[in-house]
């Protein structure tokens, strides 16, 4: 019996979002592990930065400046980058934004970029990436970062949840359409990360210890403590893993 191999040596790794917070926690998690990383953004300097710091670590990493959910062009785009750079064996689904509302207070505006930004431009590359795999045979994962949002609600926070259990949902669906082709769709659902666009919740002075207070762990997590099941989820170790949403929380969603 052979030991399961949790190498990412010569993948090509294309991860949204990732100039930052969890993305690029993960981004460099797979360099580590040998895969070669596409780092996507929407701020050219900030992207930019990410991938030269990778670089200056003597890890792999290209740059793709776009915003993903600018889905007119994405196509056009993304077989552009396919070509220049290849086709990824890897997909990390992480971009997404959340304005923090209750239902009443939301637009129609907040709305529909809540769906559109986190839903809807993961079903549309994630549709892209998985025919490019299927065509390039042999290896594909595609990983998706939902949130414990996809089970649990909070107060004034109402269209996210939505959003990410559509997200789940996509997990399986693809999972399901593309299981057969050796293509695995897997989930990660974070709780409560110590990431830039959390510091203001982390902050709040009646929020920021309710959080604490009900997290068995009482801290808040470190963006490099998601790596280890984003790095399994993408390698062959989880072969046999699909349509699994895999929950990395300290504990926070099952304690009430």
């Amino acid at each position: 019996m052979s030991f399961p191999d949790f190498s990412l040596q010569g993948r090509l790794a294309l991860l949204t979002g990732a100039s930052q917070g969890l993305g690029l926690a993960i981004a460099r998690a797979y360099c580590a592990g040998g895969a070669t990383v596409i780092i996507n953004g929407r701020d050219t300097a900030r992207t930019e930065a990410a991938v030269h710091a990778l670089q200056q670590e003597g890890f792999k990493a290209h740059a793709w400046v776009r915003d993903v959910s600018q889905l007119d062009t994405l196509q056009q785009d993304f077989d552009a980058l396919c070509t220049q750079v290849g086709t990824p064996d890897i997909l990390v689904n992480n971009v997404g934004i959340r304005i923090r509302k209750s239902l009443a207070e939301s637009s129609l505006s907040d709305i529909t970029t809540m769906l559109h930004v986190n839903l809807a431009s993961a079903t549309y590359l994630s549709k892209l990436a998985a025919q490019r795999m299927v065509q390039k045979g042999g290896y594909g994962r595609i990983v998706s970062l939902t949130s414990i949002a996809d089970r649990v609600a909070r107060p004034g926070d109402a269209v996210y949840p939505v959003a990410k259990h559509g997200l789940s949902g996509l997990v399986r669906a693809l999972a399901v359409e593309y299981g057969a082709y050796g293509i695995t769709s897997n989930g990660i659902a974070p709780g409560t990360f110590a990431t830039e666009s959390n510091l203001a919740l982390a902050r709040d002075p009646v929020k920021g210890p309710q959080i604490l207070g009900r997290n068995p762990m009482q801290r808040w997590g470190e963006p490099q403590e998601i790596a280890g099941a984003a790095v399994y989820l993408a390698s062959p170790a989880a072969s046999y893993v699909n349509g699994h949403i895999l929950v990395v929380d300290g504990g926070f969603s099952i304690t009430f």
